[in-house]
C-alpha cells in the first residue's frame, strides 16, 4: 500500500489573498460618504481632513474598479456600483460593530441622533407622544422629527438620511420592512352647509362632486382604493398643498375630501366642516412604521424602532 504524506498544505484562495490586502478603514468611509453625499460632511462625521476622506475615496474607487461617486452640485451622487454596495457593506460594518466591547445600546446615557419622517397629519396626532415618550427613558438623545410629502422618502430611508417612517404608505420593495401600527377611519369632509351632501349621500353623487386632494402623486396613500380609474375619469380634483388647506378648502367651498375621521372632527367646529361615511365597506388607511433592511442589526436601531412601535401604538 502506498504511503501518504500526512502533511498537509494549506492553499490559499484568490480571494483570501485579495481580501487581506484591503484597508477595511475605507469602508467606514464609504458608508459615511454614501450618508452624506459630500466629502466635507463625511470628513467632519468621520474626525478625518476632508482631503484625507477625498484620498480615502479615490482608493475605494480602485478597489472597486468603479467610479462611485460622481460630482452634483455641490455635493456627490453614488454610482448604480455604489448604491449596490451600500446595502451590504453597511450590515457587514454593523454586525463587527455589535460584537465589540461595549456595543451594547444604553438609552439612558446615549446621545446618538435619529431622524424620522412623521407624514402629515399623523405628526400632529403622534409627534409629542413620541417626543415625551422619548424624552422619559432617553433624556439626552436627540431624535429629529419631520414630516414628507413626496416621493423621495425611499431614497432618503435607503442613504439612512432619515432612519424611520411613520406613514399611510407601505414600502413594497424588499429592501424595506414594515409593522402596522392602528387603522385609521376615513371619511368624506364636507362642509356643514353643503347644499347637496347630506347623510344619504351616495356614491354616485360623490363622483360628481369636485375633490379637493393633498397632490396626485401622495394623496393615493390612504386614499387610492377610492380614487380608481373610472373615479380620475368621471371626478375634478383640486391639488392643494396639505391635508389642513384641504380641508380648509372644503369648508370654503363645495368641494369634498377623503381625510381620517379624527382630523375631521377635531377641526369641524373651527372649520365648519363635517364628516360622512364612504361608500366602501372597509372605510380605514393603516398606519405604518417603516424603515430600510440596512439597519437590521444596529441595537441602536432595534431599540429605537420597538420604542416606536410602543409610542405609535399607545396613540
Amino acid at each position: 500500500m502506498a504511503e501518504y504524506d500526512s502533511e498537509v498544505t494549506m492553499v490559499k484562495e484568490p480571494s483570501d489573498i485579495h481580501l487581506r490586502s484591503v484597508d477595511l478603514n475605507l469602508l467606514t468611509v464609504f458608508d459615511s460618504v454614501m450618508q452624506m453625499q459630500n466629502i466635507t460632511r463625511a470628513a467632519n462625521s468621520l474626525g478625518m481632513s476632508q482631503p484625507a476622506v477625498s484620498n480615502a475615496v479615490a482608493r475605494l474607487k480602485v478597489m472597486f474598479n468603479d467610479e462611485l461617486f460622481v460630482r452634483c452640485g455641490r455635493g456627490i451622487q453614488p454610482t448604480m456600483r455604489a448604491r449596490q454596495l451600500f446595502g451590504p457593506v453597511r450590515q457587514a460594518l454593523q454586525l463587527v460593530q455589535n460584537e465589540l466591547p461595549g456595543a451594547e445600546f444604553e438609552p439612558f446615557t446615549s446621545a446618538r441622533v435619529f431622524s424620522l419622517s412623521l407624514c402629515s397629519p399623523l405628526d400632529l396626532r403622534l409627534g409629542a407622544n413620541i417626543i415625551n415618550h422619548v424624552k422619559q427613558i432617553a433624556p439626552q438623545l436627540n431624535l429629529q422629527i419631520k414630516s414628507y410629502i413626496n416621493d423621495n422618502i425611499e431614497h432618503q430611508l435607503r442613504y439612512q438620511n432619515v432612519e424611520f417612517v411613520i406613514g399611510y404608505s407601505h414600502f413594497e420593495s424588499a429592501e424595506f420592512r414594515n409593522i402596522a401600527l392602528f387603522d385609521d377611519e376615513l371619511v368624506l369632509a364636507v362642509a356643514q352647509e353643503h347644499p347637496r351632501m347630506t347623510d344619504g349621500v351616495t356614491r354616485d353623487q360623490i363622483l360628481t362632486e369636485q375633490h379637493a386632494v393633498v397632490s396626485l402623486e401622495s394623496f393615493g396613500s390612504f386614499s387610492k382604493p377610492y380614487y380608481t380609474d373610472e373615479f380620475m375619469q368621471r371626478a375634478v380634483i383640486q391639488q392643494c398643498t396639505d391635508l389642513y388647506s384641504v380641508l380648509n378648502m372644503v369648508s370654503l367651498t363645495e368641494m369634498v375630501a377623503i381625510a381620517p375621521a379624527w382630523l375631521v372632527r377635531q377641526q369641524a367646529a373651527s372649520l365648519k366642516i363635517k364628516a360622512l361615511p364612504l361608500w366602501r365597506e372597509e372605510s380605514k388607511a393603516t398606519c405604518y412604521l417603516s424603515w430600510h433592511d440596512s439597519s437590521e442589526r444596529d441595537k441602536g436601531h432595534q431599540w429605537m424602532k420597538s420604542v416606536l412601535a410602543e409610542a405609535g401604538a399607545h396613540k
